[in-house]
């Protein structure tokens, strides 16, 4: 199989297949799209937990696995609560390597306001590099979960700050000195600084109080492989145009050398929502500081499509992700 995401004919045919629906408790069950289980805890209240490793970086590892993690809480409309955090490190790892990944995790905890609850740690010779695996929890009110499969025909699609975020973050950190060669020092060190924008959860808190829908992360696969997920789990088809999905000009530096698509490169720190009116949430979004656009909305019929001029790209599930052509 190819590295990245395992397709979803593939997950539907050998994971999903073997899944089963026990307990009454469990609200919401593993599917395209959503990347959140919620759990009914009593009081009124509803658990909410996501799983995801950090495979594709060295450098921020630590801050990058506890937003990705802490950003599917919030993308369902949850507040995150803690995480557990499990490392596995190959041999030749040092006491210093660990040391640095645990100082970033704790950092990215205290931003957050949440805790590292428990988790594991261990030296395998089953690992080339360092695995971080985090598994979230959260909670929120009953009847206020959002889910990635929440659109319905008619609802506008607002996207969040810009395309290819953290691929782009983590390639001029890992390549800077290819970069370098023909990229201004500025620019590569520039790019390098998006991942201070990794956080989505601010815009989700934003978006669940201003009548959103169906909220998704946009992380592997990029934004092409996040707005199909989003209708594939709402049963909706979807049209956005390309003009309008915000990119930062360091973003499409940065492709271009190295020859790859940032509407196909993950994008952590980017969120899609549906909602019935489109342009209101993003005024709301600009006033607390958040860049937003209104990219699309949810249609009739299954056909997932980006227009650009008089061209129709027909979108499919998320390929590999553009970031393993480069590290």
């Amino acid at each position: 199989m190819d590295i990245g995401k395992v397709p979803e004919n593939i997950l539907k045919r050998s994971v999903f297949k073997y899944l089963h629906h026990h307990r009454k408790e469990v609200l919401i069950h593993p599917g395209i799209g959503e990347d959140c289980c919620a759990v009914e805890a009593g009081s009124g209240e509803i658990m909410v937990f996501s799983t995801d490793p950090v495979t594709g970086a060295e450098k921020g590892a630590g801050r990058i696995a506890v937003h990705i993690n802490a950003n599917d809480i919030a993308s369902s409309g949850a507040e995150p609560v803690g995480i557990l955090a499990s490392i596995i490190m190959p041999p030749d790892a040092s006491e210093a390597s660990l040391k640095e990944i645990m100082k970033e995790i704790s950092q990215a905890c205290d931003e957050l306001g949440i805790e590292v609850m428990g988790g594991h740690t261990e030296v395998s010779d089953i690992v080339k590099r360092t695995v971080i695996n985090i598994t979230c929890a959260g909670k929120v009110r009953k009847g206020h979960f959002i889910p990635a499969g929440g659109l319905s025909e008619g609802d506008d699609i607002v996207m969040t700050k810009w395309a290819g975020l953290e691929g782009t973050s983590i390639i001029a950190e890992s390549k800077a000195e290819i970069l370098q060669e023909t990229l201004p020092k500025v620019l590569v060190e520039t790019a390098a600084s998006f991942k201070e924008y990794l956080s989505i959860v601010p815009e989700a808190r934003i978006a669940a109080a201003n009548g959103a829908t169906a909220m998704h992360d946009v992380t592997e696969g990029g934004i092409f492989g996040a707005l199909w997920e989003m209708g594939e789990a709402s049963g909706t088809g979807i049209t956005a145009c390309l003009h309008k999905i915000p990119v930062r000009q360091e973003t499409i530096e940065v492709c271009e050398v190295f020859n790859i698509n940032p509407y196909m490169l993950i994008s952590s720190g980017s969120l899609l929502i549906g909602c019935p009116n489109g342009n209101q949430l993003v005024e709301e979004l600009s006033m607390n500081g958040i860049p937003a656009a209104v990219i699309g909305r949810a249609v009739n019929g299954n056909a997932r499509v980006v227009t650009s001029g008089g061209e129709t790209r027909y979108l499919g599930p998320a390929a590999s992700d553009e970031l393993y052509k480069v590290v």
